[in-house]
């Protein structure tokens, strides 16, 4: 076992950290490392907080699985200055789980993987990341590069250092655009999957399933872009004290004016809701929902099967950046099971409606079945992918900021002709009667 004396004093036998160490298969992670640690392909607990401070590097090679110890539920964070390179493949991902055996782990048996930077952010002072680790974020380089996370699956994670303080499935502090994220799967999470707090890191082909919190949160000033994101709910999991939702983004948490602005760049999503009724599992919210003085893009893309509301717009910042144009929901399928387009009661602009949002999106409300994906509700085994004469396989467009980043795609949604989530991904978790996996 290769450890080092933690922030908080939970490491094990202390060591020098800044030593360049070789773990092996069956080593115990644990501790502060600010040199090169390289794992060996195979099996290995995460025990406790685990910093890979700055000119820190972690290497990790495709089929290795990270699991955490139970007892002290472990962190992984790459401080500002840090690299993770966790580069799995689409026949080997790399996978970090719970240390419990199957059929009885459960969201929240570890905290997450959080990953700080040096990018800029909205805040006027340097920010502390939430879930008790006590590290700050942020700077000045939009380049920044905290490494490569690609093929990798986190599962069971989230945990609460406090109210309004957790650790999510993946989060992202500063993360500037020289960060490589792709292919990642949060499966799971007892708090949010993703949560982006500033900074300017892009991804493509990320996944959100069965998440207890919101899927995808951007706060703190994130613009970055992102293509081909799924998000899908099982309708009997949910935050039991929290509205759930595919998006939830905000400029801050006070819905200030502070800049730069919190605008994700999204394209080619699929968000599959619950589709419950409003009986059932009640805080599943909606598809997207923007508020406190947010702007967005969310063009190219599916919401269907939310309870509550497909676009959801709450403060009259959200709301007049959108009707004014400098927030776009364009060429979209929408559906939800109360109201496609909805206000919150915090809008009081004049003339604010459902309808107006409606008018500027030139978007129709539409149901499930016209929207023809082959088979999305199965919750262990979803098929996303458009069935034949689907709305969904045309009538994509890649025009305005839209024009640079992305993939020139025909089709709406996360997939056209291509499972890109074939062979890495797993859906195959069976809920006992004690409500484990």
């Amino acid at each position: 076992m290769f450890s080092a004396c933690s922030k908080d004093d939970n490491g094990g036998d202390p060591v020098d950290g800044s030593e360049d160490v070789t773990l092996k298969s069956g080593d115990v992670i644990s501790g502060n490392y600010s040199g090169n640690v390289t794992l060996e392909k195979g099996t290995y607990t995460l025990r406790g907080y685990v910093y890979i401070e700055d000119g820190g590097k972690l290497t990790i090679p495709a089929g290795t699985v990270i699991k955490s110890d139970i007892t002290r539920k472990g962190a992984l964070i790459i401080e500002r200055g840090a690299q993770i390179m966790a580069e799995g493949t689409a026949t080997e991902p790399i996978v970090f789980t719970s240390g419990q055996e199957a059929g009885k782990r459960k969201p929240g048996d570890w905290g997450g993987i959080i990953v700080l930077g040096k990018a800029t952010t909205n805040r006027t002072t340097e920010p502390i990341i939430e879930g008790g680790v006590g590290s700050s974020y942020g700077g000045t380089d939009d380049n920044d590069n905290s490494g490569v996370i690609k093929y990798v699956r986190i599962e069971f994670a989230g945990i609460a250092a406090a109210p309004g303080s957790e650790i999510n499935g993946l989060t992202l502090g500063a993360v500037g655009s020289g960060t490589t994220l792709e292919y990642i799967q949060v499966a799971y999470a007892n708090d949010d999957a993703y949560e982006f707090f500033g900074g300017t890191v892009n991804a493509k082909h990320l996944v959100a399933y069965a998440t207890a919190d919101d899927d995808f949160d951007f706060d703190f000033g994130y613009r970055g872009k992102i293509q081909y994101g799924v998000a899908l709910r099982d309708p009997s999991f949910v935050d039991p004290a929290d509205d759930a939702n595919g998006i939830e983004c905000d400029n801050d948490g006070n819905g200030t004016g502070a800049e730069p602005f919190t605008k994700p760049v999204l394209s080619n999503f699929t968000f599959v809701g619950p589709n419950a009724d409003l009986t059932t599992a009640q805080r599943h919210n909606a598809g997207n929902r923007f508020r406190r003085n947010a702007s967005f893009v969310v063009n190219n893309s599916i919401i269907m099967g939310w309870v509550k509301a497909g676009l959801l717009l709450e403060s009259n910042g959200a709301y007049e950046k959108f009707i004014a144009g400098g927030s776009e929901f364009r060429n979209n399928l929408v559906h939800a099971i109360a109201a496609p387009f909805k206000l919150g009661s915090d809008v009081t602009v004049a003339n604010a409606s459902a309808a107006a949002m409606q008018q500027v999106a030139g978007i129709t409300p539409t149901t499930i079945e016209a929207i023809k994906l082959t088979d999305p509700f199965k919750l262990t085994s979803p098929n996303l992918l458009p069935a034949a004469g689907s709305p969904a396989l045309a009538g994509a467009a890649f025009d305005g900021v839209l024009g640079s980043g992305f993939d020139k795609v025909a089709y709406k949604g996360a997939f056209g002709s291509d499972n890109w989530m074939a062979g890495w991904t797993n859906f195959n978790f069976t809920k006992t009667a004690e409500g484990a996996y």
